[in-house]
């Protein structure tokens, strides 16, 4: 599955909740063609799928929101950005950077340019770096982070990534996180545990993808235990939720029962 494919359906499943994400935009990126490849993953992986990514946005949303509010940050970063509209959800006042393979951020470049143009997105001040991550890019992505942030306070989002990763591509990434932070910065994090593979929904997942011409197993796709983001060197964990803690805080009806859900843990990081 191509990440532009993720992309495009996370877009679509969070704007047919817009009550429950909060995302007003999100449905901007709709056309017939990514519609009906996202009723397809929704009928062949699991319903579910449209509320717990709605509360992934949410999550992260009011997590940007309240650290808006309390002055902690002057920056939101985000590492593998897709198609996510956080920056016209939120207060003008942030710098945003949006991280993402260059035909992906070149193409949002050009929709948001002509969205704004047709005011239908209000302006911000968005920075779009396009990366390869299979070569070698930290020294160029530092140089070009660093002269926007200036050493200003920072969230760091990383959504829907670290499932394609291997792990020491993973320890690659937050040792770089470690370089551009400053004490008292923030991550923001999503990944599955272990026991999600034992799933049918997991299951299914995989079948969808491998339906794509791809040939993966349960072992190729990263999970991560929460001892990872526990003991992770130069951070502390202050908060952990899932689809079914945020389903109590957001008053969301489980219609499936666990087996049938793709469980995904959300991770706030600050640090030291």
């Amino acid at each position: 599955m191509e990440t532009e494919e993720s992309g495009f359906m996370t877009s679509m499943l969070r704007s047919y909740n817009e009550a429950l994400s909060k995302d007003s935009y999100a449905k901007l990126w709709k056309n017939e063609k990514r519609e009906a490849l996202t009723k397809a993953y929704l009928n062949e992986i699991s319903t579910e799928e449209t509320n717990a990514h709605c509360l992934r946005n949410r999550y992260f949303l009011e997590t940007i929101k309240t650290r808006i509010k309390n002055n902690e940050i002057d920056v939101l970063i985000n590492f593998g950005s897709g198609f996510s509209m956080y920056p016209f959800l939120i207060t003008p006042s942030l710098i945003n950077i949006e991280i993402d393979k260059p035909q992906i951020v070149n193409y949002k470049k050009k929709k948001i340019a002509q969205w704004q143009k047709e005011q239908l997105l209000p302006k911000r001040e968005v920075h779009f770096i396009g990366v390869d991550f299979s070569k070698a890019y930290e020294q160029e992505l530092y140089t070009k982070i660093l002269s926007i942030t200036k050493n200003k306070s920072s969230l760091i989002l990383i959504e829907g990534v670290l499932f394609f990763l291997k792990m020491n591509e993973c320890n690659k990434l937050f040792n770089f996180f470690r370089k551009i932070q400053k004490t008292g910065d923030f991550i923001g994090s999503v990944s599955f545990n272990d026991a999600v593979k034992e799933t049918t929904a997991f299951q299914k997942l995989l079948t969808y993808i491998n339906k794509k011409g791809n040939n993966i197993s349960a072992s190729d796709c990263l999970s991560l235990p929460d001892c990872f983001y526990e003991q992770l060197e130069g951070y502390k964990l202050i908060d952990r939720q899932d689809y079914y803690s945020l389903s109590k805080t957001y008053s969301n009806p489980i219609k499936l029962n666990k087996d049938l859900i793709l469980n995904e843990v959300f991770y706030v990081l600050q640090k030291d």
